[in-house]
């Protein structure tokens, strides 16, 4: 089993620990920070999607303009595009990036979020919704010919897509989702299965459960964790970093907030996670501040768990040893962003990512790893 690493290009500088400065669209952070990634060894970039940000398959299209090798990772929220066009617009960027697009199914958890952008439906009317989504995705992007489908969201009548993935094997569909809804429609469709940096048991436990989930569709999806690592060169130099970096994104929140999403009110309410995920990384953080063996909680605890707020901690070779567990476990795709995201991106590509690639290359051959 390789190993692949993706990065993280924000539509401007911000973090938990970063305060926003510029445009909702700021230009020069989002081809400064996909230059760095692609130069220091990231396979793809993933592209955020918000119902207040910009539209991420339009970044994503330029992302792919001014890099040659990067992936692209699009965050794509069913169900306010029709899917057949769609399919047709993330075949498109997979032509201009020849073969580079990846489309990231993010259905959404938070009710008052998906408002936002006039849907009512209930969670698990969502995730029906989306299943019926990637149907139609898939037919546009496989059929030799028109097709019919007829559901309980969708009815398309001689639908077929010109355009079709660049590569034979198509785009692959990454697929976030922990509830009861959602592992059914993550069985059926995820090539690749997105967690949040969660303990051992955990991710070995969800695992499991997708695996279950697909086995009755013959299906063997992969597995993507996200963490947020936090590297120095000595263990109580990373702590010490760890801890600069809770103090500040304190501050931060104390003044008002980081200027990430100005009206996504949950980062500043006191109010229960209303999606599985967040949920999930909360029971994890109320057992400590640190688990397992380098798994740093206190972000996801002080922010609520919005969104990737876990991290490692620890030297590069320790922070690779817990990835290299993780992997074990089943895990082939690393997320990793950083608090400061350019600066943690190019650190990531010297010290990082280079060890682990290492250490897995050495697993598969049954080998030791160098010192």
């Amino acid at each position: 089993m390789s190993v692949e690493f993706i990065g993280y290009v924000g539509h401007f500088n911000s973090s938990e620990s970063v305060r926003r400065i510029g445009p909702a669209v700021d230009v020069a952070h989002i081809e400064a920070v996909a230059k760095a990634q692609e130069y220091v060894g990231f396979d793809r970039a993933l592209v955020a999607f918000h119902s207040n940000s910009a539209e991420s398959i339009l970044i994503g299209q330029h992302i792919a303009h001014v890099t040659e090798r990067l992936g692209l990772m699009i965050a794509h929220r069913p169900g306010f595009t029709a899917p057949t066009l769609a399919a047709r617009q993330l075949a498109t960027l997979d032509q201009f990036s020849r073969g580079r697009a990846a489309v990231h199914i993010i259905t959404g958890g938070d009710d008052a979020e998906l408002a936002q952008d006039g849907d009512g439906l209930t969670k698990d009317e969502r995730y029906a919704r989306t299943s019926e989504y990637l149907d139609v995705l898939r037919q546009e992007w496989t059929s030799p010919a028109p097709f019919d489908y007829a559901g309980r969201y969708y009815n398309v009548r001689r639908g077929y897509g010109d355009v079709k993935p660049y590569r034979p094997e198509g785009i692959p569909v990454f697929f976030g989702g922990a509830s009861a809804a959602a592992l059914p429609v993550a069985g059926k469709h995820a090539d690749v299965y997105a967690l949040w940096g969660e303990t051992y048991d955990q991710v070995r436990e969800l695992i499991a459960h997708v695996r279950a989930a697909a086995a009755p569709f013959g299906r063997s999806p992969q597995f993507s964790l996200s963490l947020r690592p936090v590297i120095a060169d000595t263990e109580e130099k990373a702590w010490a970093k760890a801890d600069e970096i809770l103090a500040r994104a304190k501050a931060l929140r104390a003044a008002g907030g980081s200027g990430r999403s100005p009206n996504n009110v949950r980062a500043q309410r006191d109010t229960a996670p209303p999606n599985e995920g967040s949920r999930r990384l909360l029971a994890a953080a109320a057992q400590g501040r640190r688990l397992d063996k380098y798994l740093w909680t206190e972000i996801a605890a002080l922010t609520g768990a919005q969104g990737n707020s876990t991290g490692l901690v620890g030297t590069p070779d320790q922070v690779a040893e817990a990835l290299l567990d993780y992997y074990d476990l089943g895990v082939s795709t690393f997320l990793v962003r950083g608090f400061d995201p350019l600066v943690d991106a190019i650190q990531y590509g010297r010290e990082l990512i280079p060890r682990v690639r290492e250490l897995v290359a050495a697993r598969k051959a049954g080998r030791p790893a160098a010192a």
